[in-house]
């Protein structure tokens, strides 16, 4: 029977990245709530997550690994942001249908109070409402914590614009965060770079990949393909 003190359901957005992976973390060691999904944006005809550009079955292979449901944001290549609510909405939507008392989608942002607030406006229109697990804390003592908690990740995409693609393909350890430039923050909240995350705590067993070449597209963004491997 369920009681009041059951841990309440919570959705985790999941790039697949540190932050994502850091925020898993956390809410697993909060005993008030318990992550019944993670949500994630593909795109369709590329088959890849949204921004960070990795193949959906690597992202398939996280969720296996770390143990929880995986809820995609199925987009349409160059979606517009009606069509992008709408694919939340219906996401959502599809999440209650086996978790009715599901109101709370957790996010790992960390500082832009611009996102913080898009999200609150946004999941509000659909009766939802964000939790940011992360919010505030140092951004070189959370990747500092990540690095040292034993989680692996590697730069998957690199905003030229602000670091040099060489940096693309490079594992997220203490050598990297040495090399970066003041101006890009150690966990890259501003878009600076994003990382995906192939093994640490939570995780039953590690992603296999093999690094693949680096593109850069639209002249800006480097990106890092891998590989699945075998698992």
């Amino acid at each position: 029977m369920t009681t009041d003190d059951s841990p309440k359901p919570i959705a985790l957005s999941w790039s697949g990245g540190k932050d994502s992976a850091l925020t898993l973390a956390a809410l697993r060691a909060d005993p008030s709530v318990h992550v019944v999904a993670l949500l994630t944006s593909v795109t369709l005809g590329y088959d890849r997550i949204s921004i960070h550009g990795v193949r959906r079955t690597l992202l398939r292979a996280q969720a296996r690994s770390a143990g929880i449901p995986l809820q995609e944001i199925v987009l349409q290549p160059n979606s517009s942001n009606e069509l992008y609510d709408h694919a939340v909405s219906y996401a959502l939507d599809t999440l209650r249908q086996t978790h009715p008392t599901l109101t709370t989608v957790a996010y790992g942002d960390l500082f832009l109070e611009d996102v913080r607030r898009y999200r609150e406006d946004r999941l509000g229109l659909l009766g939802f409402s964000p939790s940011f697990p992360l919010w505030g804390r140092p951004t070189r003592d959370l990747a500092e914590e990540f690095i040292d908690r034993g989680f692996e990740a590697r730069l998957v995409c690199v905003d030229t614009t602000q670091l040099d693609a060489s940096f693309a393909g490079r594992s997220f350890d203490r050598a990297l965060l040495e090399d970066l430039p003041v101006t890009v923050d150690p966990c890259g909240e501003r878009g600076e770079f994003h990382t995906f995350v192939s093994n640490g705590p939570g995780f039953s067993s590690p992603v296999s990949y093999t690094l693949g070449e680096v593109v850069v597209r639209d002249g800006r963004f480097a990106y890092c393909d891998l590989l699945p491997g075998h698992t």
